[in-house]
């Protein structure tokens, strides 16, 4: 059985850096879960996401955000959106932030481009 007194909340920086030290060599073993070590690789997983998330946050992405980000990434430009909208000026608002996307330009960007809807009406948590 798992001795869970052994496991501590994360509170500074130095913790978090020795629960890392001591999950690696757990992860790279590939524990069975059900065993003593795989509980011990949860648990530590698990400790070490909670003080991330509350020490270094991610603030979520705005919609508008999201297509910038996604258009970089491919190395899409105002044209491509453009052509894709069929509009040089409806593409001008929305990059300019003057206009929000429609639900079916959302729509067309999550089919052709490829980009989750969920993203683009600001529903997607991050990571």
């Amino acid at each position: 059985m798992f001795d869970f007194s052994a496991v501590r909340a994360i509170r500074t920086d130095e913790e978090h850096e020795a629960a890392l030290r001591e999950l690696r060599p757990l992860f790279e073993a590939d524990p069975d879960p059900a065993s003593e070590e795989g509980a011990r690789l949860d648990a530590l997983a698990l400790l070490i996401e909670h003080y991330e998330e509350g020490r270094w946050p991610i603030a979520k992405a705005s919609p508008l955000e999201v297509l910038k980000f996604m258009m970089e990434q491919n190395d899409r430009t105002q044209a491509d959106l453009s052509a894709l909208l069929n509009s040089r000026s409806r593409a001008s608002e929305i990059l300019s932030g003057k206009r929000e996307l429609t639900l079916d330009q959302i729509r067309l960007l999550a089919r052709e481009w490829h980009i989750p809807a969920a993203a683009l009406i600001g529903e997607l948590e991050p990571a």
